[in-house]
């Protein structure tokens, strides 16, 4: 009977999946073709295909040297968001004070603070340091503006973790940061990594901050390229095949990325949002 009721909502289910799975193969087949082709021929595969729009991209869209920096600041800002959450998080769950709790909300309602109201403050913070138009600089921010969602999902991923190991390597002498260390984080690596790959995710297609902060074309990141050069074609004559290129190397490597650990994530999501 219940299978029965859930049968609509899986068949739903399946055909947004459809639909994505078949954009993202449009998408593809269309970055192979040449701008005539796309419009003569928009359903029709490619013959023969070309990747003359990705040298394009890579040339005219300075779409390598982008996805270069999108990678450096992905990784170390993901890095950064897990190494600083991760010890904070095992605090505010293991804290004997009454002070646990609320802080656990107050990062728990930071999530909900839309990034356009802190953009100004984070730019002359960052102006003030000399930081903007750096890859630190970038990469503090994506750090800092982390924080809230990443410390609130392991606070209840830590939650879920028996305390009776903890307990028993106090018993062998082990202190607070042997114990996180050597116990916690071996046995918390679904969360840390669930929260290693939606930081880079999040960092890799952030636009508006990357946007303001960086001045510099060389520091450009890949969603800022991907405008960079949409507005080169309205002065030279619009290359959907290289747009449609454009788009495929922003987004399939994070298809891709999703697709290999989609299901790490998606359990640690579901374990880090339940308690």
């Amino acid at each position: 009977m219940r299978a029965t009721r859930l049968a609509p909502m899986k068949a739903a289910v399946w055909a947004v999946v459809a639909a994505d799975v078949a954009l993202l193969a449009w998408v593809l087949i269309t970055s192979l073709k040449s701008t005539r082709d796309v419009f003569d021929h928009p359903w029709r595969l490619p013959i023969p295909p070309t990747l003359d729009n990705y040298l394009t991209a890579l040339e005219v869209g300075n779409f390598g040297r982008a996805a270069v920096n999108s990678a450096v600041v992905g990784v170390l800002s993901a890095v950064l968001a897990v190494v600083v959450a991760a010890p904070a998080a095992y605090a505010l769950t293991r804290t004997a004070n009454r002070a646990g709790r609320p802080l656990t909300l107050l990062f728990a309602l930071g999530t909900g603070v839309p990034t356009q109201v802190i953009l100004l403050p984070i730019f002359l913070m960052l102006s003030t340091l000399e930081l903007t138009s750096t890859l630190t600089g970038l990469t503090l921010a994506y750090v800092g503006t982390a924080m809230p969602f990443t410390v609130f999902l392991l606070t209840g991923f830590f939650r879920s973790l028996p305390g009776e190991l903890e307990e028993a390597a106090a018993l062998d002498g082990a202190g607070v940061w042997r114990t996180f260390l050597r116990i916690v984080v071996p046995v918390a690596r679904p969360g840390l990594v669930t929260v290693f790959v939606l930081q880079l995710i999040v960092s890799w297609n952030e636009t508006m901050l990357a946007l303001v902060l960086m001045q510099d074309d060389e520091k450009e990141t890949l969603p800022v390229a991907l405008i960079g050069f949409a507005q080169q074609q309205q002065y030279t004559g619009t290359n959907w095949g290289g747009m449609f290129a454009g788009v495929c190397v922003v987004v399939l490597p994070m298809v891709v990325l999703f697709a290999w650990v989609g299901r790490r994530v998606t359990e640690g999501i579901t374990v880090g949002m339940g308690k």
